[in-house]
């Protein structure tokens, strides 16, 4: 797999704590590890069958790979542990090490539903959390708003000559080994159309009732599945921002996926057009990934939601009380495009007020700065509008 240059630095964070890092299959996680860490690090993949079978074996041989390591290698500085949740037990010893070794690890998943229910060892604080998403803009050379709208930014997709058939590969591979293989449900074909539903929803606030009805499974059922969505990272709940005191807001949270081509993919979208109302989503979706990947990575703590009105104002995306933004794919706006925006500024709680879309022409305009998105995403990367400390 080629390889990009990513964002995330690993040796920059295991210099202060160890890590557990999680990230949707596919998004690069071992390909980070060997080009970041391998001079450096004892690497222990429990895909592999002989360190599976080792370990979950006996969990004790764990310090014993670990002093063969450092007598071949005496400037070893981490252990890396990759898919840790396939022998969550491991994590007993883990914390035993970093206790009585000073050890720093590296602990990386595609799943936190096993650690979860195996009310597995979290570390109690001994392990901070990290997070690798797919390639953002900033990681892809020669980057392509068509190209990203359509096909996502998996790694393996983005390097492909055919990302529509690597894409549905990947949506057979995760229903097949994430959720079937892993015994995360009992009927494949429910959950199936539950899938299709959610990516229909992808964006929207979640209706439980309604998207049971028309995948023809019961409302609790529909509650359960997405939460293996997200205990497997394939998406994420944005939570509305209840802060506004004139005006009450939605209480209900929105469902994203965690890529935008698995959502083609799901949907049956083979081809997008700009000014339609596809076109407008991929490109919101596009923004939500930024910025999550953004506050991830710069290890910004200000939560990411949205704001919904009772009467139906909205912007897009908050971050934290500091930063409203809403997203518009035409290329031509005006004020009355800010409506939301307008809004919420009459709380008198937030500090910044973005429009971000396809217009070329920056301006400010009330205190609301319309922004063209290039330029909104370098100002993103380079310190999040000043929240990077």
């Amino acid at each position: 797999m080629s390889q990009y240059p990513r964002q995330l630095q690993l040796p920059q964070l295991l210099t202060k704590k160890s890590h557990f890092l999680f990230g949707p299959r596919a998004t690069g996680k071992s390909t980070l590890i060997r080009t970041q860490l391998t001079d450096q690090a004892l690497i222990i993949n429990l895909l592999h069958t002989d360190y599976y079978l080792r370990l979950s074996a006996n969990p004790s041989e764990l310090e014993n790979m670990i002093r063969f390591a450092q007598a071949q290698k005496p400037d070893l500085s981490w252990i890396v542990i990759d898919e840790v949740q396939k022998i969550p037990a491991l994590l007993d010893e883990v914390h035993r090490l970093i206790e009585e070794k000073q050890y720093r690890f590296l602990l990386t998943g595609s799943s936190a539903r096993k650690l979860k229910s195996g009310q597995s060892n979290l570390l109690a604080g001994r392990a901070w959390r990290t997070d690798l998403f797919p390639l953002t803009s900033r990681e892809i050379p020669r980057f392509s708003l068509k190209t990203y709208l359509h096909h996502g930014g998996l790694p393996a997709v983005v390097q492909s000559q055919d990302p529509v058939e690597e894409l549905h590969a990947y949506t057979a591979l995760y229903l097949r080994e994430e959720i079937q293989g892993e015994g995360l449900i009992r009927k494949l074909a429910p959950f199936s159309r539950f899938l299709s539903q959610a990516a229909h929803c992808n964006g929207h606030i979640l209706n439980y009732a309604k998207i049971g009805a028309d995948a023809q499974v019961p409302p609790a059922t529909i509650r359960e599945y997405f939460e293996i969505l997200q205990d497997t990272l394939v998406g994420f709940l944005l939570p509305p921002w209840l802060s506004a005191k004139k005006r009450k807001s939605s209480a209900t949270s929105k469902f994203f996926f965690f890529d935008i081509g698995v959502v083609n993919t799901l949907r049956g979208i083979t081809r997008l057009e700009k000014n339609t109302t596809e076109w407008g989503m991929a490109f919101e979706h596009f923004i939500a990934m930024e910025l999550r990947a953004a506050l991830g990575y710069f290890r910004i703590k200000a939560p990411l939601s949205f704001w919904r009105s009772a009467t139906h104002d909205e912007v897009d995306f908050i971050i934290g009380d500091h930063i409203a933004i809403e997203v518009k794919s035409k290329n031509k706006t005006s004020y009355r495009d800010a409506k939301g925006l307008q809004k919420i500024q009459e709380e008198g709680i937030l500090k910044t007020y973005l429009l971000v879309s396809d217009d070329p022409i920056c301006r400010i305009e009330n205190g609301i700065t319309f922004i063209h998105w290039p330029i909104f995403l370098d100002q993103l990367w380079k310190n999040v509008f000043g929240l990077v400390e």
